[in-house]
């Protein structure tokens, strides 16, 4: 929804209630018969396509409107010689006055679009004049255009001089006489001199005349010719938002200043002022668009032109001498002139004033760097041929890599954790087998058993040995307890070489061995315990690199291809803040009015950055805040004073800064 939308919704609804119940001469009978005829309903038809909100688009096209108006039968060609009733006329002045509407619509949607794109042009040529590098930069990007120029004022120059040497019109270099002519054309040789003489003396000529180019650096003259371009752009600037605010406050200003509440003085008076103002708009429009493009005068001098010539227009009602039967149809043939004419006319001229005076297309602008890589194409595809084996085993190598840490270091952490959440069996992360402790503990219970039963002196000091004893021996040795074992070894230390001869030394070594096996073993059991317990942590640690890294990838791409919403957002957001400064500096600078009004040109500005900044914010607030912000929009483009536009612009700021960020 934009601001030029508002106005034109909020104008129709003031038209929508102009009352006809004031045709009080209609007898009940004539009313009806009128509401019946063929020509009531065409007309009644047409206004129904011409309101606001009779289709998807509040403002129509232009081409819509001038059919509209060829169908109402309104204009010279298509006026029929027909004495037309009371109702009929009513019907017809509100038919050219729902068109007036449309085409003020068209006309400020032209000039919103004209100036916004004014900004882009006039930063350009600040960035061209802000450093001798960039005004370098720039030198070389029209040297093309500029050569071109001056060779054909040289060609065009000397042309005209050969044509009146030969003629026989002027003297030239060396030849004075009809036979210095007659042997010119004779000899080719002469002919190439005189050709050369006289494109020299050309340029030598053109040398003298452009004095300018001698004395400044070529650098100096593009900044010259840079100011200039930047102060007609500028001057555009403000003379298209001088018409701007001219026809938002001056065009179509009912009763109650377009307010909603349902009263209309002006509209229902009896002696008809709304038709007047319909006309006056459509002179304003006329005048605004034939004078907004005239840059060698003042901004005050152009609204003083636009205001008396309204006042002195020939074809308003209170200076000519018509019927008032025909006025609509002279509306008509206005707005079909403003649509036909001189808006596509204004449009064309505004289009040639922007390209000679904007910033240079994108071909003079990358010329030369689209040069370069031109001619070291060949190079390069001279490279990538030779390099195409190795370029295609790196693409392989990249994809394989990146297949790689896909499966090794994303979906197989992510099923370990699954399968740790799931007490998997499988999924235990262990040092060594579940069952190798169980075993070696067998063993070495089976080793002391047998060695105390076959040496029962050692390991109980007797002759035999019971099953409760060896029950007993059992259970120490469960606990870690080989005693028998150290009794009978530290025995066999005192004869070592008896002892290793009957084996017994040997054997309580062995047995040994096999008791620090076990004890390893209870040590990795606890390890393992540990382990297991920290099983799901240890899974979460192998794949948060790989997250780590795949978030990071997935940023940048996101990033480098503008893929990321919020930083679309945020841009919007920084591009909300930089109209809001815009908006208070136009307010801060404004030269107020006696009655502390903004002046039209200022009022034009702040209506061009409200449109900017409506459209931004659209997709930066939400849809329940955006109504209030809407509404306080609203606020800050009328004209209310100063004052209080600047309250309404620090309320804008403090209410919504939250999101314009």
């Amino acid at each position: 929804m934009s601001l030029v939308a508002d106005q034109i919704r909020r104008l129709d609804a003031q038209l929508d209630r102009i009352p006809l119940g004031h045709l009080t001469s209609y007898a009940a009978t004539r009313a009806s018969i009128d509401l019946d005829s063929p020509r009531v309903k065409e007309l009644l038809r047409t206004i129904k396509a011409l309101s606001a909100t009779s289709g998807s688009h509040t403002v129509l096209p232009a081409q819509q409107i001038q059919f509209l108006l060829i169908q109402s039968k309104l204009l010279p060609e298509h006026v029929e010689e027909v004495s037309a009733s009371q109702y009929e006329a009513e019907l017809e002045w509100i038919l050219v006055s729902k068109a007036t509407v449309q085409t003020y619509g068209v006309i400020l949607d032209a000039l919103l679009d004209q100036i916004i794109p004014l900004s882009d042009h006039i930063w350009y040529w600040d960035d061209v004049l802000s450093s001798p590098t960039y005004s370098s930069f720039y030198m070389m990007q029209t040297s093309p255009i500029r050569l071109w120029a001056w060779s054909r004022e040289i060609y065009e120059d000397s042309k005209t001089r050969f044509q009146l040497y030969t003629s026989g019109g002027a003297p030239a270099i060396g030849v004075g006489t009809r036979a210095d002519v007659e042997s010119f054309q004779a000899s080719l040789g002469q002919r190439w001199r005189r050709f050369y003489g006289v494109v020299k003396e050309s340029i030598h000529e053109k040398s003298l005349v452009n004095l300018q180019r001698k004395i400044m650096s070529p650098v100096a003259l593009c900044r010259s010719e840079a100011r200039q371009k930047q102060a007609k752009l500028k001057k555009l600037r403000e003379m298209t938002s001088s018409g701007l605010g001219v026809l938002i406050d001056e065009g179509l200003v009912f009763s109650g200043n377009g307010s909603d509440d349902g009263k209309s003085d002006m509209i229902v008076s009896a002696n008809q002022e709304w038709k007047g103002v319909v006309e006056r708009s459509v002179a304003l429009m006329d005048m605004v668009l034939k004078d907004v493009l005239a840059l060698n005068v003042g901004v005050a001098d152009f609204e003083d032109r636009v205001f008396a010539g309204v006042e002195e227009d020939p074809e308003l009602s209170i200076q000519a001498e018509e019927d008032e039967t025909s006025r609509p149809a002279v509306v008509a043939r206005r707005l079909q002139d403003l649509l036909e004419t001189h808006l596509p006319g204004h449009l064309q001229a505004t289009r040639k004033l922007v390209t000679e005076n904007g910033r240079p297309s994108r071909l003079v602008r990358y010329w030369l760097p689209a040069t370069a890589l031109l001619l070291s194409s060949t190079t390069i595809l001279r490279i990538l041929v030779n390099k195409k084996q190795a370029i295609i085993h790196w693409i392989r190598d990249l994809g394989v890599t990146v297949r790689d840490f896909w499966f090794n270091w994303i979906i197989d952490p992510i099923r370990k954790v699954v399968g740790t959440i799931r007490h998997d069996s499988n999924s235990e992360i262990a040092i060594m087998s579940r069952d190798s402790l169980k075993a070696d503990r067998e063993s070495l219970e089976r080793m002391v058993v047998d060695f105390a039963i076959d040496k029962p002196s050692a390991a109980t000091g007797g002759s035999s040995i019971s099953e409760s004893q060896v029950a007993e021996i059992r259970a120490k040795v469960r606990e870690g307890d080989v005693t028998p074992i150290l009794r009978a070894y530290e025995k066999d230390l005192r004869t070592p070489l008896l002892g290793t001869v009957r084996g017994d030394l040997v054997r309580t070594l062995l047995i040994q061995v096999q008791k620090t096996k076990v004890d390893v073993e209870v040590a990795m059991s606890g390890i393992d315990s540990l382990l297991k317990s920290q099983e799901l942590v240890f899974g979460f640690v192998g794949l948060t690199p790989g997250i780590l890294v795949s978030i990071g990838v997935v940023q940048y791409l996101r990033g480098v291809f503008g893929g990321r919403k919020g930083f679309r957002e945020s841009r919007k957001a920084g591009k909300c803040v930089r109209v809001l400064r815009n908006i208070d500096r136009i307010l801060s600078e404004a030269t107020p009015s006696p009655n502390n009004l903004l002046s039209y040109k200022d009022h034009g500005l702040l209506i061009c950055e409200v449109h900017v900044l409506r459209r931004l914010a659209h997709n930066v607030l939400p849809a329940d805040i955006e109504k209030d912000f809407l509404e306080d929009l609203d606020d800050l483009a009328n004209l209310k004073g100063i004052q209080s536009q600047l309250r309404t612009l620090d309320r804008i700021r403090w209410a919504y800064s939250k999101w314009l960020r």
